[in-house]
């Protein structure tokens, strides 16, 4: 007993010391000051082929599993919804997979897919439309004989088309129970004014589309030489010619090529306010910004990652968040497309803090072009672009999308392989010569939505304000 007792006394001593040394600080090494090798980047080439009817396909094998991935990015979206018609682009592709074919009905479909294990989604955003095909390769000819009748034959079949449109009204007189949602919304109708990406889908644009809406739309821009294919997976590029040889080589190219051009470069900028009654606001600021073919293009990437697209570290969240603590979501975003971008900024804060956010938003704006940033938060944030961007292409299937989608959006086909080189040799005057360039207040928009009752301070301190309406009516 007494020998038991000794032990465990020992025991509990020794236990207590080892508890007690973990707890000792131990010095832990900046990860910005860890030295590792400079990481190389060469992506494998998918191959590129072109059918007879115009289709252009993108290939690349990997037999690590049995699976085939189909990414198809077809020339057209909500920018060709016809006025009046809103919504059309987004209810034709969502009505292809719903709506049945000429052999099958939709719930035939969806029970067929089903049990083969076998996902097909189809998706419209503004400037281009995607299919995705996603199949076991024992199950691949079925599925690509189901995928063929959905994007060649659909009927869009009036129950499916009126169960879409019921579901759309509804998602559109939900909008305003999410101030976030809501308030970015009317904040693209403003960026994209007089021009067709600002016409949003209403409850009355929604209503007035029809079946033949739906067929004529699919007729007009659902065509093979209007579309591109990355075909990745466990398939050899023979197959892949025989499949889509075998189930898509009737279907006749248009010989129309589908233009989209770039909204106007400079805009026009305001103060907006929407009227929001809720204890939080939501400002967003942002204006038309670089394409991804122009030489501003890296330059810019960068500035926006140390404004507010770099998380914790950046400008934006630094000061409105972890400094003042005044907003609970705050930062910037940077969406470049291949002939025009989009640049922003936004924080959601309590109604009391809207005037002293929109000073800060206002100020570190301004501080950009006059120091847009020192040589240590350059090189964090050219290594942090740098770093991530690998990790866009860490599968076959994300290597082979890219690469078909420099055709699809006419960029150099070195725009991928050079970006990391280009985005090394972004310097602190180039940082500069973007900000001035771009941040300019005279051509920034503000959006501000909440209850302008409980602001600190009136709208009109910053500038003269356009009040305005939802238009989801």
């Amino acid at each position: 007993m007494r020998k038991c007792r000794s032990f465990l006394l020992g025991f509990i001593i020794f236990f207590a010391g080892a508890v007690l040394a973990a707890a000792q600080p131990h010095s832990f090494t900046n990860p910005d000051k860890l030295n590792y090798p400079p990481l190389h980047f060469k992506p494998p080439q998918a191959e590129r082929l072109t059918l007879d009817n115009g289709m252009i396909l993108y290939v690349l094998e990997d037999q690590e599993l049995p699976l085939v991935n189909i990414h198809i990015a077809i020339k057209t979206g909500s920018y060709f919804d016809p006025e009046g018609k809103e919504g059309l682009a987004e209810l034709t592709g969502a009505v292809m997979k719903t709506g049945g074919t000429e052999t099958m009905t939709g719930s035939a479909v969806d029970e067929e897919l089903e049990s083969l294990a076998i996902n097909i989604g189809v998706s419209s955003h503004m400037e281009s439309s995607t299919i995705t095909f996603s199949s076991l390769k024992n199950n691949l000819d079925r599925g690509m004989e189901i995928l063929s009748q959905i994007m060649m034959q659909p009927v869009f079949a009036e129950d499916k088309l009126r169960l879409a449109k019921n579901l759309k009204m509804e998602e559109l007189r939900r909008i305003a129970d999410d101030p976030q949602q809501f308030a970015f919304r009317e904040f693209n109708r403003l960026l994209y004014r007089d021009n067709p990406r600002g016409r949003l889908p209403s409850l009355r644009s929604v209503e007035k589309i029809g079946r033949n809406d739906l067929l004529q739309f699919h007729k007009t821009f659902f065509t093979p030489d209007n579309m591109m294919i990355a075909a990745t997976g466990d398939v050899t590029k023979k197959e892949v010619l025989a499949l889509f040889a075998k189930y898509f080589s009737g279907w006749p190219k248009q010989g129309k090529k589908v233009e989209i051009p770039p909204p106007a470069p400079v805009l026009k900028g305001g103060i907006y306010y929407l009227a929001k009654d809720t204890p939080q606001s939501v400002i967003i600021t942002g204006r038309i910004a670089p394409a991804k073919k122009s030489p501003d293009f890296y330059a810019f990437t960068v500035l926006d990652f140390i404004l507010g697209s770099g998380g914790f570290r950046s400008r934006i969240f630094q000061e409105i968040r972890s400094n003042q603590g005044l907003a609970y979501s705050a930062g910037s975003f940077y969406r470049p497309r291949s002939d025009y971008g989009v640049f922003g900024a936004y924080a959601m804060t309590k109604a009391a803090s809207t005037g002293k956010v929109m000073s800060l938003l206002r100020t570190i704006a301004e501080k950009a072009r006059n120091h847009p940033a020192d040589l240590k938060e350059l090189d964090w944030a050219k290594k942090s672009i740098n770093n991530s961007f690998i990790f866009s292409f860490s599968s076959t299937e994300q290597i082979a999308l890219q690469q078909m989608m420099l055709e699809f959006d006419k960029l150099p086909g070195d725009h991928i392989t050079a970006y990391q080189g280009r985005i090394k040799k972004v310097g602190v005057e180039d940082l500069k010569r973007v900000a001035l360039k771009y941040l300019l207040p005279e051509e920034t928009i503000i959006l501000v939505a909440g209850k302008e009752a409980d602001f600190d301070q009136p709208l009109s301190a910053f500038g003269k304000v356009e009040k305005i309406r939802p238009n989801n009516d």
